[in-house]
């Protein structure tokens, strides 16, 4: 398994402006979270102001002017998701949303992408409907680490896009031989880390040279914020993105920023509670006759366990996992109906579990034949699992199943 000293430690300045080593979890309590030089509060405050006065024309008094362009809680905050995701600069904005957006705005008409086809369903709306519309065009590939090499249009590609893993059938990709491939021709390799977090995974040490994580989910933790962020290490990357985050304005509040700043002190806590909990789910609905197959990481019988062994910290599986049920489209839907501490609504990462049905519910915007082929079957659960207790979690799936396959059972209990 993949061990600590994979994930190296981070320099962090300590009080008297000297860089010192730190490892992750010190890193997510201090880093971008400097005592107020006033008053001495060890909390950041919460800068409300949109803007800045200054002391005379084109002189403001510190370093901000108007609140779109910089904020001090936006700053602290990125400057810790760099920190965490060793990364030189990471932009935080509005929604994961808004951070693929800006990223596909970055590049010019005529620009060709190549994708995974198993995406979170907002990405693939925006890929297939919003892309085109200024002249970027997306090719889906389901096999990425085999045909990524003829999908590319030498004079057209700009962009590489990978989710490992996916979403939702947690499919893997080796992002060092995608980026391996990608660097030759001059093409750029992003990361959708959202799955994962800064904890478990570090694209841009495998090459990738942007990571993107939908903050909503494991960063923040607790299901009250919506933002995203994109880290990378690049100085051009930095002043053309930071060119549109302004430009465009889809940048998150100072408040969101500070909630998700406290959020992300706890991410590695959260994380590997989130882990321990998905892993003993999985293998417990492995072993329901009732279950077809179980999509995680984080168990030997996952296919490309073997990348998760090679990119994860500790070969760690995250929170995620999905399966499908026997009984198809029904008993998935009762499934979700049953459970009584996994919470059926969309989203994932929070200190809660969650489950859902993608193919009416994340990704109902996918056409079913497009689905299908990236394994989305009407019959998929996904579950989000969250820092309850394990056993609870094992015991609610596994009661809810077996309540799902029984088609004569209703609701509300009677026959």
């Amino acid at each position: 398994m993949t061990g600590h000293s994979d994930f190296p430690s981070q320099p962090l300045q300590n009080g008297n402006g000297v860089a010192e080593e730190r490892q992750f979890g010190t890193l997510a309590v201090h880093a971008g979270a400097p005592h107020d030089p006033v008053t001495g509060a060890v909390i950041e405050p919460i800068s409300l102001s949109t803007t800045f006065a200054q002391t005379s024309v084109g002189k403001p008094i510190g370093a901000y002017e108007y609140t779109r362009s910089s904020n001090p809680n936006r700053d602290n905050f990125e400057q810790s998701v760099a920190a965490l995701e060793q990364a030189k600069y990471a932009l935080a904005f509005s929604s994961g949303s808004a951070t693929t957006a800006t990223i596909l705005q970055s590049l010019a008409a005529g620009s060709h992408v190549v994708s995974v086809s198993d995406v979170y369903g907002g990405t693939h709306r925006y890929f297939t409907k919003v892309a085109s519309a200024h002249g970027v065009h997306v090719t889906f590939s389901p096999c990425i680490e085999l045909d990524v090499e003829e999908l590319i249009r030498p004079s057209d590609t700009k962009l590489v896009w990978i989710e490992t893993p996916s979403n939702p059938t947690l499919g893997m990709v080796d992002i060092a031989k995608i980026a391996e491939v990608a660097h030759r021709h001059g093409i750029l390799v992003v990361v959708d880390n959202t799955f994962m977090s800064p904890y478990v995974q570090n694209p841009l040490k495998h090459g990738a040279d942007i990571v993107v994580h939908s903050v909503t989910k494991y960063i923040n933790g607790h299901s009250d914020v919506l933002m995203g962020v994109a880290a990378f290490n690049s100085d051009d990357l930095k002043d053309r993105l930071t060119f549109l985050q302004n430009a465009i304005g889809a940048v998150p509040s100072a408040f969101d920023c500070w909630l998700a700043h406290r959020g992300l002190k706890t991410l590695h806590l959260r994380a590997r509670e989130a882990s321990r909990n998905a892993t003993a789910v999985a293998l417990a609905l492995e072993a329901s006759p009732d279950v077809i197959s179980v999509n995680y990481p984080g168990i030997d019988s996952h296919p490309h366990r073997k990348i998760a062994l090679k990119q994860h910290r500790d070969g760690m599986g995250g929170g995620m996992l999905s399966f499908r049920i026997k009984g198809g489209q029904e008993a998935a839907n009762r499934f979700c109906q049953y459970t009584n501490i996994f919470t059926l609504a969309e989203s994932l990462g929070g200190v809660e579990s969650l489950c859902e049905v993608p193919s009416s519910m994340t990704h109902a915007g996918i056409p079913r034949e497009q689905r299908e082929a990236a394994g989305v079957f009407d019959d998929l659960v996904r579950m989000s699992c969250g820092i309850e207790d394990a056993e609870d979690l094992k015991a609610d799936a596994l009661q809810a199943l077996k309540k799902a396959a029984s088609p004569q059972t209703v609701i509300n209990g009677s026959a």
